[in-house]
């Protein structure tokens, strides 16, 4: 199925003037069904906890499936800490499509899973199954260099996928004192964003998913992204709304909340938004840093909406 509007144009009869309608480019259908299958697969593996075997195995698998697909990956080894001292071993994982394009795209989301279930009742220290925060949003940057791959149809743009490693393992909800000398979260882009896999890397854009599979989620403009990129928000929530997606992409806006976009607004100044669950009303889904986030909360609808505006939006460019 292709989504698309033809160019039209309309002038009315009473005035001397044209009014255009927007001409939109077309695109290849995402499959909800292929991304929820790459959810599942990183659930098998296991709670992606850096330092642990089904870390190291997600992010070999992640790199088979980006070279599958014919794209240029480089792998960025790193160490860093986290708030309790742990050393943790990590890699962001960079996948580019068309690398000889000067204008640039760029895609992002991260892999590791949550070491404790902080915001449960039961079983705190143990890791989650991250299906949502942190499954879903590779599951959709994978889908769609998919179709990138499979497709006849082809952007006008480079695109770069980044699969940035520890985003998510920042003080526990209930811990009484916390650190301010540093961010403990989003690891993977703060390193990046300072040190980017080439020197001198921009991009024109950004786009984050997060937490971007679960049931009758709604995706708010969040703060810091309408801070750094509100032309880029409005657009890809226009586009969202183009697609039949209103429900989904709520007008609102909504807090800003510390992710990876933060750090490659602030370090590398690419304006990067944010699409993530997060109301302005109620906050994180209830799932959110509990044994509930698994594959039992993913929806397909979920995936194909916000996969399918993502999609969409690369080939309007």
């Amino acid at each position: 199925m292709l989504l698309y509007v033809g160019a039209c144009s309309e002038k009315t009869s009473n005035e001397n003037k044209s009014s255009e309608v927007k001409t939109y480019q077309k695109a290849p259908e995402f499959s909800a069904d292929s991304a929820y299958a790459y959810i599942q697969q990183q659930v098998d593996f296991g709670p992606r906890v850096p330092n642990t075997e089904p870390h190291r195995l997600t992010g070999d698998w992640i790199i088979e499936k980006l070279e599958g697909f014919g794209l240029t990956v480089t792998e960025q080894a790193f160490e860093d800490q986290a708030y309790d001292g742990k050393v943790f071993q990590l890699r962001n994982i960079i996948a580019s499509y068309k690398p000889e394009a000067s204008k640039r795209i760029l895609l992002g989301a991260h892999w590791d899973t949550r070491r404790i279930a902080d915001k449960d009742t039961q079983d705190l220290d143990v890791p989650i199954d991250g299906a949502n925060d942190g499954g879903s949003g590779v599951a959709v940057l994978l889908e769609i260099a998919r179709v990138l791959h499979a497709d006849t149809l082809q952007p006008n743009v480079g695109i770069d996928f980044i699969f940035f490693d520890g985003e998510d393992d920042g003080e526990p909800d209930h811990r009484n004192f916390r650190d301010n000398s540093q961010i403990w979260w989003c690891l993977g882009s703060q390193y990046w964003s300072k040190t980017p896999h080439v020197k001198g890397y921009s991009a024109y854009y950004g786009i984050l998913v997060d937490m971007v599979g679960g049931k009758n989620a709604r995706f708010y403009k969040e703060g810091y992204s309408v801070q750094y990129a509100k032309n880029i928000v409005d657009k890809v929530w226009s586009q969202a709304h183009h697609l039949g997606f209103g429900d989904f992409f709520q007008m609102r806006n909504a807090e800003a909340i510390t992710d990876d976009h933060l750090f490659v607004n602030q370090n590398a100044n690419i304006p990067m938004i944010n699409i993530i669950e997060y109301s302005p009303d109620f906050g994180f889904g209830l799932y959110h840093h509990t044994h509930k986030d698994n594959m039992d909360i993913i929806d397909k609808k979920t995936l194909s909406v916000v996969g399918q505006t993502v999609l969409f939006t690369l080939f309007q460019e």
